[in-house]
């Protein structure tokens, strides 16, 4: 059955992720569609399609942080932290914040954070929290609910984080 609240996101997730990057100062290294070489060795990332990263997304982030079980748009968030941050991280914070906004603004404090050892990426994230918080903004309410099992999917997660 096909999922329209992972469509919806991984249009975002794709507007910020898309394309082939080898950026040397990027600690992901070789990333197409947001998928990165250091988090999937065995990748040959060039040929990488939209598909094959579809299937990863999903697999990998949507489902472990437990976004099929989130209603929109905090689905959104925790999707797109869990691609941004690492799905531990994006497990952690709905555990402590109150609402989505709190969550995205958790990410902006820690993007601040982290812009102090590189600064290059700052405005990137700052505007992708800011996009975020548009896409987040359309026709949804402002409560948060961590899904029953959230801590318990911090145990297993190895993905790589920020």
């Amino acid at each position: 059955m096909p999922d329209a609240n992972f469509d919806r996101c991984m249009k975002f997730v794709l507007r910020w992720e898309g394309g082939y990057v080898n950026r040397p100062d990027d600690p992901g290294g070789e990333t197409r569609f947001g998928i990165s070489k250091a988090a999937f060795p065995m990748l040959d990332i060039k040929s990488l399609t939209e598909q094959e990263a579809r299937d990863i997304y999903r697999t990998d982030y949507w489902l472990k942080a437990g976004c099929d079980k989130l209603e929109w748009p905090l689905c959104l968030v925790v999707f797109d932290t869990a691609v941004n941050m690492g799905v531990k991280r994006a497990c952690l914070y709905i555990l402590t914040a109150d609402d989505w906004k709190e969550y995205i603004e958790m990410r902006r404090e820690f993007y601040k954070a982290l812009g102090v050892k590189k600064p290059m990426f700052l405005k990137g994230w700052l505007n992708r929290c800011d996009d975020l918080e548009k896409e987040a903004s359309k026709d949804s309410k402002n409560e948060i609910a961590a899904p029953q099992n959230a801590a318990s999917r911090n145990d297993d997660v190895n993905n790589k984080e920020l």
